[in-house]
């Protein structure tokens, strides 16, 4: 996963960042909020786990504007000293999917993780069914009303993000790291050539239930429409 770390102790977020990355993950570590909110406002991750006390702004102040600016509903949790019944409330009710009181272990934050991203992400399973889509991630092969489509394996890799993401707005680096494996920062065409091709082998329009729109300087979202249009 794409994770995003906010912690302003420097040995806790070198250990905490190991773990992480001793897991496969990539992790985009901050000391400061008003950092993270200048990263969030341009690139999306797929989880978000917040120190409380931070030297400009609270964890709980950069989460606020994720849910209530930016409707972002990415998970996220908070990883925080902070122990209070008082505390774990004003975490949860500012959009939080877990709150950790530190310390904490290394097996049981990975596994608290792991839980989050289960209730978050349970379309990651290999076979998705999204009619009139079929996606079958075992066989990386995807079906328009039963009908076997033409995808070249990256499209079928960009296709497959994007449904296992519906709703979200992903950022152009994001997919460029989940699917091609290469740094957000690389200045290409890549990502834009690709979603053009997959809206189109995919009819990826109202008729079909679903919109692919882009967002200006940012990325994509995948809608699934409340009723077929047109």
């Amino acid at each position: 996963m794409r994770i995003a770390l906010l912690e302003d102790d420097a040995a806790l977020f070198a250990l905490t960042s190991a773990w992480l990355k001793n897991e496969g993950h990539d992790v985009h570590g901050f000391h400061l909020t008003r950092d993270l909110i200048r990263f969030a406002s341009r690139e999306s991750v797929d989880l978000y786990i917040l120190d409380w006390m931070l030297p400009d702004q609270t964890g709980g102040s950069f989460l606020t504007w994720l849910r209530q600016t930016r409707e972002d509903n990415t998970p996220a949790i908070f990883l925080t000293a902070l122990d209070s019944e008082d505390d774990i409330v004003a975490g949860l009710n500012a959009g939080a999917d877990d709150f950790i009181i530190k310390p904490v272990s290394q097996r049981v934050l990975l596994s608290r993780i792991a839980a989050i991203m289960r209730r978050s992400r349970p379309e990651a399973a290999s076979l998705i069914e999204l009619p009139p889509y079929r996606i079958d991630a075992g066989r990386k092969q995807i079906c328009l009303r039963d009908e076997p489509l033409e995808l070249t394996e990256k499209e079928f890799d960009l296709a497959l993000f994007l449904f296992r993401n519906i709703g979200r707005l992903l950022s152009r680096g994001h997919m460029l790291q989940a699917v091609w494996s290469v740094s957000p920062d690389l200045v290409t065409r890549t990502v834009d050539t690709h979603i053009s091709r997959v809206r189109a082998k995919l009819q990826l329009k109202p008729e079909n239930g679903f919109r692919l729109t882009p967002t200006y300087n940012y990325g994509y979202r995948l809608e699934q429409l409340e009723t077929a249009e047109g």
